[in-house]
């Protein structure tokens, strides 16, 4: 099962206006070289447009809204075509003046979905890793001061359900 969190020292609504903003997602979401979000978005049903770069090799594909409770749920089908498909869902939850960010992905259909193991999971922590922190650093920049809920952030936020250091 790949899921993983992070602690944004941000209010939700500030992660919400990230979220909501399907232009950004090439900024914080792993592999992804840029993105178009296409009308609608982040409503249920609408889609944006996403291109992976791998070598000399570019994967297009696109995500589509499938559930959207602003600002606390967002599900997510990323499609890849012969790839097959992916559920993401995003959970905002308030942590005091914080907000709690978790990730919870899994294959749907294609290869991803019948080799699906706990090697592929790991990969997909790594990955979530990486683009956790990348999505709470662009939150954390993007929020205005005054969003800030509690002093003393910085740094050592408690982040990517990490529990120590190994």
């Amino acid at each position: 099962m790949a899921v993983r969190h992070v602690l944004v020292r941000r209010s939700p609504e500030a992660v919400w206006a990230v979220l909501s903003d399907g232009e950004r997602y090439a900024e914080w979401v792993v592999g992804t070289e840029r993105s178009h979000q296409l009308d609608g978005w982040p409503a249920v049903g609408a889609a944006l447009r996403w291109s992976v770069r791998i070598g000399p090799w570019r994967l297009r594909g696109d995500t589509v809204v499938r559930r959207c409770e602003p600002p606390t749920e967002l599900q997510l089908e990323a499609r890849s075509g012969s790839l097959g498909s992916a559920r993401i869902a995003i959970e905002v939850l308030p942590w005091g003046e914080d907000a709690l960010l978790i990730v919870d992905e899994h294959p749907l259909s294609g290869p991803g979905s019948r080799w699906h193991n706990g090697v592929v999971d790991a990969l997909l922590q790594l990955r979530h890793r990486a683009m956790l922190r990348r999505l709470a650093g662009l939150i954390e920049r993007s929020a205005p001061p005054g969003a800030r809920a509690t002093s003393g952030g910085g740094p050592g936020r408690v982040a990517e359900g990490d529990t120590g250091p190994w």
